[in-house]
């Protein structure tokens, strides 16, 4: 039985996050001329909640499936819950840009419902970590929170509630969806941010080779290059 709390604690970590993000987005006061404007605030937690449930879906499902007795019914049990709130993102992206479907929820009504999904998310989260921990040892843990903090880096800045969120079906959705949304992002000249791309590694001989930009070990130059061709 697994003692560490790092996963749960990056997920709560997360969480607190994305409660923030909520916090400013609904404390935005929009006025009717401002419908179809795009605002950072909210677009920024649209996109942190949907890369938050795509990493899930990447590396917890599949650790509960697999290590859990029952671990596919957890799932099954699970996915409701990350869909609604999906759904209900997708929905502020809407009401967001003056959508006439939306015409009968008001701001108030929508992030309260938003608020009540996110509590319930996190509320099956850890219930799935609880589960998890009581079958796999801290290494298994630790490693399932790296592939978390790894597959938010890489995961859709939208919800995708109708597509596969499990198995090969919705991996292969997610690296579809991922530059899809990207250039639709940019079109819409949303602000999304994102997590912070891990740092380049320094070029190995075959790079160097290629650059024709020899390292030696004792060069002082090597303090002030870059680290990667990535940098250029």
């Amino acid at each position: 039985m697994a003692t560490t709390t790092v996963l749960q604690d990056e997920l709560r970590r997360k969480h607190d996050e994305l409660a923030g993000r909520l916090a400013h987005a609904r404390s935005i006061i929009a006025r009717p001329e401002q419908t179809r404007r795009g605002c950072p605030p909210i677009d920024q937690f649209n996109a942190g909640t949907s890369r938050h449930l795509h990493a899930v879906d990447e590396a917890l499902l599949p650790a509960v499936s697999a290590n859990c007795e029952g671990g596919d019914g957890l799932v099954h049990d699970y996915l409701p819950t990350a869909r609604h709130l999906e759904v209900l993102v997708f929905h502020v992206k809407a009401h967001e840009y003056g959508s006439t479907w939306e015409t009968t929820h008001s701001w108030p009504t929508l992030w309260g419902e938003v608020e009540k999904a996110l509590d319930a998310q996190q509320e099956k989260e850890d219930e799935l970590v609880s589960h998890l921990a009581a079958e796999v040892s801290d290494d298994v843990l630790l490693l399932v929170a790296e592939r978390i903090m790894a597959a938010e880096r890489r995961a859709p800045s939208r919800p995708h509630p109708r597509l596969p969120h499990t198995g090969l079906p919705g991996k292969v959705v997610r690296r579809v969806a991922r530059p899809v949304d990207a250039i639709c992002d940019a079109l819409e000249n949303r602000s999304v941010g994102g997590p912070k791309p891990l740092p380049h590694k320094k070029p190995g001989l075959f790079w160097q080779y290629l650059l024709g930009d020899p390292r030696f070990p004792d060069d002082p130059a090597n303090e002030t290059r870059h680290n990667g061709p990535g940098d250029r």
